[in-house]
């Protein structure tokens, strides 16, 4: 087309209105891509958070699992009574709180240690110093098991 010529009919191109609608109808499609990104990365760090709990409460458990209870020997990992919190810090830097509580007679209300008893029930209790990441439906993460005086 040269200079001067008069435009065809239908070759006008998009008006102001017609640009500024199209870029809101854009801006509200991005909007909802970056709000499920945003949602899905706060999940991703709550499953995170959750995932690195049980794997110290499971560590924990086993180490009580391990430990010995016979007739003759009982481990001082196993006596009777509340521990001290224990912090336990991950390779991410996220802290967690570990609490072992052992009741040396599960039957009785409160905390009994007599160590002439044959059942322990073992309560190990797992918190977050860093609650703010995500969903975190399974923090506190809480086992209870119990121990059988055996040969």
């Amino acid at each position: 087309m040269k200079k001067g010529e008069p435009k065809k009919k239908g070759e006008a191109g998009f008006s102001l209105i017609e640009v500024t609608i199209a870029m809101v109808v854009l801006l509200v499609g991005l909007l909802g891509v970056s709000m499920t990104y945003m949602a899905a990365v706060r999940y991703n760090a709550g499953n995170n958070l959750r995932l690195q709990s049980l794997a110290i409460l499971q560590q924990e458990v086993e180490l009580m699992r391990s430990a010995k209870f016979s007739p003759t020997v009982t481990e001082a990992t196993l006596l009777g009574g509340t521990r001290a919190v224990k912090p336990f810090t991950t390779a991410d830097g996220n802290t967690f709180q570990v609490q072992i509580t052992i009741d040396d007679d599960p039957f009785t209300n409160g905390v009994q240690t007599d160590a002439g008893k044959t059942l322990k029930e073992i309560t190990i209790r797992i918190t977050s110093d860093n609650q703010s990441q995500g969903w975190v439906t399974a923090i506190p993460a809480e086992v209870t098991l119990r121990r059988v005086r055996s040969n």
